[in-house]
């Protein structure tokens, strides 16, 4: 039974060392599922580009393409979604992020780090004009804060607010007691350090702002780490799952729509037939219950 293939989309960087962490992420699926055709894409910065790998599929392949990103944002609702509306039989799946074992790997990082329990902590993410990107991040700090209880605030590199200098500088100004200092800002104790916690896969233009945001601690991407993979897996086959019970479901709700159209012309009703075939061949090949 072939699977259908993942497309392991990424965001993109010049970042040598990025790139190489996102290569190794998809070396690693592919190491996890043996037999699964992993393909490359991006929606920036580098090539190929997702809609020429979407386009240049095989015909009559299917294909669900996973989007190496932590949040829904633009390329998420926008790029991605339309390059699978433009290919029939393909489908999208959820991003990596919000996910528990992202924050148990942001609590690794700040471990590695040697953050401690009196240190005040900025959740950085890269940032997305789209609202559900800030939703997404804010519901993995949920998740962190379930697994330490230092003062943690949210952050963005670019469009949305608070900007990470903006919270670094805020969570300073408690620290040495100034306004917003004590039990409203969450009894910070003196003496402790401002700490970003990089929400971000790999090395690239946002990690290296982090270092210019004025934190005494900047800890490393969530790459290189197995968890990602294996999340990437999770989150490709929920979406062939997905398309599996919609498959399913789909000749029932043909059957209760038919009543309702006019009556067609032979030619046509052979026409549809053959189509309805071609579907269901298509279904039982790559989304068999």
């Amino acid at each position: 039974m072939n699977s259908p293939i993942m497309i392991a989309c990424a965001h993109g960087t010049s970042n040598t060392q990025g790139a190489a962490e996102v290569n190794a992420l998809r070396a690693a699926i592919a190491e996890l599922r043996p037999g699964l055709d992993v393909r490359e894409a991006y929606v920036d910065v580098q090539q190929p580009d997702l809609v020429d790998v979407v386009a240049g599929l095989p015909e009559g392949e299917a294909a669900v393409v996973v989007p190496l990103l932590l949040s829904v944002g633009y390329h998420v609702k926008v790029d991605i979604a339309r390059a699978v509306k433009s290919r029939p039989g393909s489908a999208a799946a959820a991003p990596l992020g919000p996910d528990p074992r992202l924050a148990a790997l942001l609590d690794q990082r700040l471990r590695e780090a040697g953050v401690t329990d009196n240190d005040v902590i900025v959740l950085a993410a890269a940032g997305s004009s789209n609202p559900n990107a800030a939703i997404s991040v804010e519901e993995l700090l949920g998740q962190l804060r379930e697994l330490r209880s230092n003062r943690m605030v949210a952050a963005y590199g670019a469009s949305a607010k608070p900007s990470v200098p903006d919270a670094v500088a805020m969570l300073r100004e408690e620290l040495e007691g100034g306004a917003g200092a004590g039990e409203s800002a969450g009894a910070v104790d003196v003496g402790g350090r401002v700490v970003i916690a990089s929400y971000l896969l790999a090395p690239g233009f946002f990690h290296d702002q982090l270092a210019k945001a004025g934190a005494d601690v900047v800890t490393e991407p969530l790459l290189p780490s197995p968890v990602l993979a294996e999340i990437a897996l999770d989150r490709y086959d929920a979406a062939v799952a997905k398309a599996r019970e919609a498959a399913a479901h789909a000749p029932a709700e043909t059957a209760e729509q038919a009543p309702q159209k006019a009556p067609a012309e032979p030619g046509a009703n052979a026409q549809q037939g053959g189509l309805f075939k071609a579907v269901r061949r298509f279904v039982t090949k790559y989304f068999p219950r």
